[in-house]
């Protein structure tokens, strides 16, 4: 392969950096209902189950459309992709700023927030094509950084509302979504691609026969869904067990995410060197661990620090996941892309969802806590056994065979 000019080195280069943008501020976008929840709920007098329900609409929704964004990003390139996506996240935006004064709204404009959480399934992989295979942790997981953006909305969020009121939020939103989309318009360029690749949108049914893909639909399913679902539901957490306002419910939440979102290349690079796997299940041990002494209420301080340990295995897991990604399954990217963080996303719904119904029927977050280190404890088990025949034999049973 002939070496790369320096203008294409520029151009690799400036598509990462607008991939991480384009990721960061949708990923702000996306978690807004989380990072004003307690303010929305105080307006709508909000039950813990209807709280649960409101950060977990917008996720489910982005998993959803990260399949769809998958295929377009196959389909037409990334960057038409990611322009497109700006456009429609701007229109939940408006929504929010001029209306949403009735509670039936909220759901309709969760499902829209959706489409800026379905940013992963095209930020990765055109990030992704510009780097060979020996790369692919430390790029996945710089572009991936841009979850980074939940910090912008967990800190900004709340500060901004009690000032200006939530819904002045929501508009205030649509500046960066707007440089966001000259930054691609002008900077991004689609890579290359493997040959018969493009325009061959009928690709689900190959990938979903690989037993990778289920191998990291899973994992993904617990590192990313307990990453974001954290993410949406830590801010009510700490202001109803400590009884914390909401702006600094918003800053305890910022502090916490913050490891995941910034650890996250680092899960990638150590996941170069050493083997996605292994770091994997060293995570997953660390994280059963933490969960399980969460689920005790420890004094705000040392909680808050568990936390943040916690957190910040959940974030290095989701580079090491995509590490495997790239490296296996390189050829079908943009398709993968979109099934493994639509996997992510379902366990990002389930979560808040599950810890607003167990907070209603017990009075208490600790069983919902517990349950997720039971869930980090299988996930070692299982990403640690890859060798064993009945696992091989299982995911072939899973996998759809074909015609």
């Amino acid at each position: 392969m002939d070496r790369p000019t320096n203008t294409a080195i520029d151009v690799r280069f400036l598509t990462l950096f607008s991939s991480f943008l384009y990721f960061d501020i949708s990923f702000a976008v996306w978690v807004l209902f989380g990072a004003l929840a307690n303010l929305i709920a105080a307006e709508f007098r909000l039950e813990p189950w209807q709280k649960g329900d409101l950060v977990a609409v917008p996720i489910l929704a982005g998993s959803l459309f990260r399949i769809l964004l998958g295929w377009a990003e196959t389909r037409f390139g990334g960057k038409k992709t990611a322009l497109t996506g700006l456009g429609l996240t701007a229109l939940p935006l408006l929504w929010s700023w001029i209306g949403a004064s009735h509670f039936w709204e909220l759901p309709a404009i969760g499902i829209l927030l959706g489409v800026a959480g379905a940013s992963f399934a095209v930020a990765l992989p055109m990030a992704s094509r510009w780097f060979p295979p020996e790369n692919q942790g430390l790029v996945l997981g710089l572009a991936g950084a841009g979850n980074s953006g939940t910090l912008l909305a967990t800190l900004l969020g709340p500060f901004l509302a009690s000032r200006f009121g939530w819904h002045a939020v929501f508009g205030l939103a649509l500046l960066p979504v707007l440089l966001t989309f000259l930054s691609v318009l002008l900077l991004a360029k689609d890579g290359p691609r493997p040959s018969g690749t493009r325009g061959r949108a009928r690709r689900y049914r190959q990938v979903l026969r690989l037993p990778d893909t289920w191998t990291c639909c899973l994992l993904y399913c617990v590192t990313f869904g307990g990453f974001i679902g954290f993410t949406n539901f830590l801010g009510i957490f700490f202001h109803d067990q400590y009884g914390v306002s909401a702006v600094s419910a918003g800053l305890l939440q910022t502090l916490v995410v913050a490891a995941g979102s910034f650890l996250r290349p680092v899960g990638g690079c150590l996941a170069d060197r050493l083997g996605g796997q292994a770091v994997l299940a060293a995570l997953f041990v660390v994280g059963a661990l933490c969960s399980l002494a969460t689920s005790a209420f420890l004094p705000l301080p040392l909680e808050v620090g568990t936390f943040f340990l916690f957190l910040g295995c959940l974030g290095m897991g989701n580079g090491a996941v995509f590490q495997l990604v790239g490296s296996r399954m390189r050829p079908h990217i943009g398709l993968v892309t979109g099934l493994i963080g639509a996997a992510g996303g379902v366990g990002g719904f389930l979560l808040p969802i599950a810890f607003g119904l167990v907070k209603s029927l017990t009075h208490s977050y600790a069983p919902a806590l517990l349950a997720f280190s039971g869930a980090l404890a299988a996930a070692a088990a299982a990403g640690t056994l890859d060798r064993i025949p009945w696992k091989r034999a299982l995911l072939r049973l899973l996998s759809p065979s074909p015609e």
